[in-house]
């Protein structure tokens, strides 16, 4: 069977047991056998053993099918050390704002890998366990990763400004400049202490120097990586994959437009740290856009308590009527619509391309003529019936340069204040690290 490609990290969790975490002191030969083990004490929750070697052992096969040489076990072991204590701090303060993922949210999260894969969602759980992995763990796997992410969207990307003037001044140097191009980038952080004192900046620094020349004369970007840097990308050997090279942080892209694939740069420090780039690879972006658009209106009814599904259907049904009998169809959705975005608008939609509507919406309208009103259909937001205003083919290229543009302003920010954020967290937390 292929292998199911997914972005979750796998890691099984066990659980102490027995009388707490001071049982484990105990003479395991009097009182039981020791179920876990503690690595590191973070704040008032824990890192287990289990858990770091669960990691271990992901990490080390990921990183031997990649073809990656593995630094040493101490080494690799104080990396995912450190990636699993700063999950924990993460998890910790999304507990205490009341950030959960709802099962429907991991649910669709997981619908997008089964379809990615092109395997139907209720066999999802097969597909996995055939590759031995426990479904059930899998799936609180992903909502821990759900839960990360939906912090960091959060406390870091939702505070991101992208100004008008930014925004402009983006636009005006991708017109000179290789923003639009893509970039294959990895590279490697040695992070500043928040008050580094004078020798603790020399020391990096030199650090900093060595490992470019090192990385210059041909050794292993990725194993120097994964030894040394202190990015949330470290154990993925440094790479930070494709990117716009807009979506880059404005000193990366700097440098990357300069350089040729296979070239490594000299450190640049910034305020999260000393930093060296390498190039992979390189290519030319899309320029233009060109979508199939449809302008249509509609009519939403929903079922409740005193309308059930049928019932609503008829009504629709007897709306459709008037409507083809002459009556305004603009007013009949103005006052009967339970839309409130496009009621007072008597329905209108506007013009709208691919992947706007559900699918179950899109399939009911697909073969609608100019003009023609779609017999009463139903989705997840209630019944609708849809007419079909019009259809064009759209040049949306400034439409989406402008969408692409602002995203990518933001992208090009995250990273440095994610990594920032990062160690202010760890930096407020307290850690003991047991092994």
């Amino acid at each position: 069977m292929r292998k199911i490609s997914v972005s979750s990290t796998l890691c099984a969790v066990l659980v102490l047991a027995g009388a707490g975490v001071h049982a484990q002191t105990r003479d395991i030969g009097v009182h039981g056998v020791m179920l876990d083990r503690i690595a590191a004490v973070v704040n008032d929750g824990l890192v287990l053993k289990s858990e770091l070697d669960s990691q271990m052992e992901s990490v080390t096969k990921r990183l031997q099918e990649q073809k990656v040489e593995l630094p040493s076990q101490s080494v690799l072991k104080q990396q995912v050390l450190d990636r699993l204590i700063l999950q924990e701090i993460q998890a910790q303060r999304a507990k205490r704002v009341g950030l959960t993922i709802s099962d429907e949210q991991l649910n669709g999260a997981l619908q997008e890998i089964a379809q990615r894969n092109k395997i139907p969602f209720d066999q999802l759980p097969t597909a996995l366990e055939a590759q031995g992995v426990d479904y059930k763990q899998y799936r609180e796997s992903m909502r821990k990763e759900l839960t990360l992410s939906t912090l960091r969207q959060r406390d870091v990307i939702a505070h991101i400004n992208v100004t008008p003037r930014e925004l402009e001044q983006y636009l005006t140097r991708q017109e000179t400049t290789a923003t639009n191009d893509e970039f294959n980038v990895s590279h490697i952080l040695l992070s500043l202490p928040a008050a580094a004192t004078p020798q603790q900046l020399e020391d990096i620094s030199k650090k900093a120097d060595e490992l470019s020349a090192r990385a210059a004369k041909g050794e292993d970007f990725g194993q120097l990586a994964i030894a040394n840097s202190n990015s949330q990308t470290a154990l993925d050997g440094g790479q930070l994959g494709w990117r716009k090279g807009g979506q880059l942080p404005q000193f990366i892209l700097e440098l990357v437009t300069k350089m040729k694939p296979g070239e490594v740069s000299a450190p640049v420090r910034t305020p999260s740290g000393f930093h060296i780039v390498r190039l992979n690879e390189r290519r030319s972006g899309q320029a233009q856009v060109i979508v199939n658009q449809i302008h249509v209106r509609h009519v939403l009814m929903k079922p409740n308590e005193l309308d059930d599904d049928e019932t609503v259907r008829q009504k629709l049904t007897k709306l459709r009527d008037r409507i083809l009998k002459g009556e305004d169809f603009a007013g009949i959705a103005s006052a009967s619509s339970e839309d409130p975005g496009s009621a007072p608008d008597g329905g209108d939609l506007g013009w709208s391309g691919p992947g706007t509507f559900v699918p179950e919406f899109d399939k009911a309208i697909a073969d609608l003529k100019v003009n023609e009103i779609s017999e009463p259909f139903k989705t997840r937001y209630g019944w609708h019936i849809v007419q079909m205003l019009g259809t064009r083919t759209y040049d949306s290229t400034d439409d989406v340069r402008r969408q692409r543009a602002f995203a990518a302003i933001r992208e090009s920010k995250a990273d440095e204040e994610t990594e920032l954020w990062l160690r202010r967290l760890r930096d407020e937390a307290f850690v003991e690290v047991k092994m």
